[in-house]
């Protein structure tokens, strides 16, 4: 790989954060590359989904620092840090999380047009983007199968062309055979598109498909071996 495709999107150094008297990280570092997919396992609690939340900006950490395309997020105001995140940040629920009344292209061009990308550009990127993953045109999202919402909150996530996509349980809510396409989509989108992937599964199936995947327990991530179980 190239140097643009193996630069660092998400840089985690010395990452500590407790609540209350319980540690959940103490001195938690990761590295995620342009390119790569990186999934984090671990039993319920162990603080995986705050660990999400903190590279989101969304919760401050004790200490440490938490860096999303080069720019440290631990301090920022928050003005600053919604622009970096409407920029350089995708995130894929395990919902979709999707505005119902609203068509699938609509909900990916609302999170261009909050980006302030200019409303004829971001209308021709979602819809080029829905045809790519293969979302039906539909009148509002409750028309779509559950894989096909969850397909256009990829592209909502991907609209913005983000250095670092985020996925909390993307295909928890989704059938085997649902599940298995909408893993291999997702895992195949930092090839595609140039960003750094990082999940959060309970599913080992699932995490079996990155290329590498760490186990969150005791406050910090350990390497686990390919197809191990979560």
């Amino acid at each position: 790989m190239g140097t643009e495709t193996m630069r660092p999107v998400l840089e985690i150094e010395g990452l500590a954060h407790s609540l209350g008297a319980r540690t959940l990280f103490a001195e938690l570092s990761l590295t995620l590359r342009s390119g790569e997919s990186v999934a984090v396992t671990g039993p319920s609690g162990s603080g995986k989904s705050t660990l999400l939340s903190c590279v989101l900006g969304l919760i401050t950490p004790t200490a440490g620092s938490v860096k999303v395309a080069g720019t440290d997020i631990v301090g920022l105001r928050p003005a600053g840090l919604a622009r970096l995140r409407a920029r350089t940040v995708g995130m894929v629920f395990q919902f979709g999380e999707l505005l119902p009344e609203l068509s699938p292209l609509d909900n990916v061009m609302l999170a261009a047009l909050l980006a302030r990308t200019d409303r004829l550009g971001a209308r021709d990127r979602a819809r080029r983007l829905l045809d790519e993953l293969g979302v039906p045109p539909a009148a509002t999202s409750d028309e779509l199968s559950g894989g096909e919402r969850q397909r256009t909150a990829v592209a909502r996530a991907l609209i913005n062309e983000p250095a670092l996509l985020l996925a909390d349980e993307p295909t928890g809510a989704l059938d085997t055979e649902t599940r298995d396409r909408t893993a291999e989509l997702l895992f195949d989108l930092p090839r595609r598109y140039a960003c750094g992937l990082l999940v959060v599964t309970h599913d080992p199936v699932i995490a079996a498909r990155a290329d590498r995947i760490l186990r969150l327990e005791a406050g910090v991530l350990r390497p686990m071996t390919s197809g191990a179980s979560a």
